[in-house]
C-alpha cells in the first residue's frame, strides 16, 4: 500500500514539474516575427531586405521565365528575403497578397498587376504603411501616381506598332499591299496593360490601311488551350482569314494547332500569316522555320531592373519612375543568330 502511495506522489510530482517547466519556457519565449512565422527561417537573417512579390500566375512560358528572373535576383546571397505569391490570374488574390505583405511589414512590394484598374485602395494602404511599391511588367491606372514608386517593363504600344510595321513591309514585299487583308486578333487577359498597349499600337498602323479589316477580336486569356478553341471557332466562322495577330506565344501555339487541324498551312509561305509576341525560344524556332512571320520581343528578365531601383532607394539615390527594358523583333532572316543563347 505504501509503495502505491509513493508511486502516486511521484507521478503527481512529475506532472507538476512538467507544468512548471512549460510555463517557465512560455514566460521566457520570444514573440516571433511575422516573417519567421511565414517561413521559419527569417529570424536567422535579420539584415536581409524583405521583398513581397505577387505574380500574375503561371499561365505562359514567358511568365515562368519572368518568375525565374525574380528568383535568381532576390536571393539570400544577394541580401534579400523573398516572400512569393502566385495570384492565379485573379485580382482579388493579388489584393489579398499585397495586404498580407503590408501586415507582415515587408520592406518592398513588387507585383505585376493583372489588370490596370482597381488598385487605388490597396496601394494607398501600402503608401500609408511607408512601403514602396514597384510595378513590374504591367501598369496600373490610378488617380494618384504617387501611390506607386516605380514601374519596370515593356513598351507595349510600341510592340503593337512594331507588329503592324512588319505586316506592312511583308505585304509590300509579297506584292499584296493593295489586297484586301482579313485579320483576326487573339487577345490576352482583358483589361491588362499588355493587351491595351499592343492593341492600341497595332491599331495605330491598321487605321492607315483601308484595306486591312479586323474580322474579330477574340479573348483567349494568354493560354494555349483557349487560343486553340477560339481559333477553331474563328476558322469555322470566317472562311478567308489572311493574318492572325496573337498577343503572346502560348496563344500562337494554340492557333497553329487549330490551323493545322483545319487542313491549312500556317506561315509566311502558307495560308495564314502569324504575328506573335514574347519571343520565347520555341516560338523563335518557328520563326526560323517560317511558321511564325514575326515575333515581337517582350523581355521577361526584369529581376535585375527591379533590384537596381531597390538599391537606389536603399542608398537614397535617384531613380527613374518608368523604366523600359531593351527589346527587339525577330524575323526569319536574322533569328538564327539568337537561338543558341536563348534561355527561355
Amino acid at each position: 500500500m505504501k509503495n502505491k502511495k509513493l508511486q502516486r506522489y511521484l507521478m503527481i510530482g512529475g506532472l507538476l514539474l512538467a507544468l512548471i517547466m512549460f510555463f517557465f519556457l512560455i514566460g521566457r519565449g520570444k514573440s516571433f516575427d511575422v516573417h519567421e512565422q511565414e517561413t521559419g527561417t527569417k529570424g536567422q537573417d535579420e539584415n536581409l531586405i524583405v521583398v513581397g512579390i505577387s505574380q500574375v500566375g503561371s499561365e505562359s512560358v514567358w511568365r515562368t521565365a519572368n518568375t525565374a528572373s525574380l528568383q535568381r535576383t532576390f536571393t539570400r546571397e544577394n541580401g534579400y528575403f523573398m516572400i512569393f505569391d502566385n495570384a492565379r490570374q485573379k485580382q482579388e488574390n493579388q489584393i489579398k497578397a499585397i495586404r498580407s505583405f503590408i501586415s507582415q511589414r515587408v520592406d518592398y512590394i513588387v507585383f505585376s498587376p493583372i489588370m490596370e484598374e482597381g488598385w487605388d485602395d490597396v496601394l494607398l494602404e501600402a503608401k500609408e504603411a511607408g512601403i514602396p511599391v514597384i510595378l513590374m511588367d504591367r501598369k496600373v491606372k490610378v488617380a494618384d501616381d504617387s501611390l506607386y514608386t516605380a514601374w519596370v517593363g515593356s513598351d507595349f504600344k510600341q510592340e503593337g506598332v512594331d507588329a503592324g510595321t512588319w505586316l506592312e513591309a511583308y505585304l509590300e514585299q509579297s506584292g499584296r499591299s493593295e489586297d484586301e487583308i482579313n485579320i483576326v486578333v487573339l487577345l490576352g487577359t482583358a483589361g491588362s496593360s499588355s493587351v491595351l498597349g499592343r492593341s492600341a499600337g497595332f491599331y495605330e498602323v491598321l487605321r492607315t490601311h483601308d484595306n486591312w479589316h479586323v474580322l474579330e477580336y477574340a479573348e483567349a486569356e494568354y493560354t494555349t488551350a483557349m487560343a486553340e478553341e477560339e481559333m477553331e471557332r474563328l476558322l469555322t466562322k470566317y472562311k478567308d482569314i489572311d493574318v492572325v495577330v496573337s498577343q503572346n506565344d502560348d496563344m500562337t501555339f494554340g492557333a497553329i494547332d487549330a490551323i493545322r487541324h483545319a487542313g491549312l498551312t500556317p506561315g509566311i509561305d502558307g495560308d495564314i500569316v502569324l504575328i506573335s509576341f514574347d519571343a520565347v525560344k520555341n516560338a523563335l524556332e518557328m520563326v526560323e522555320d517560317g511558321v511564325i512571320g514575326v515575333d515581337v520581343e517582350c523581355n521577361p528578365d526584369l529581376g535585375s531592373y527591379v533590384q537596381e531601383i531597390i538599391e537606389a532607394l536603399e542608398n537614397g539615390e535617384p531613380y527613374e519612375k518608368d523604366t523600359y527594358v531593351k527589346e527587339q523583333s525577330f524575323t526569319k532572316d536574322m533569328v538564327g543568330q539568337y537561338l543558341k543563347d536563348r534561355t527561355y
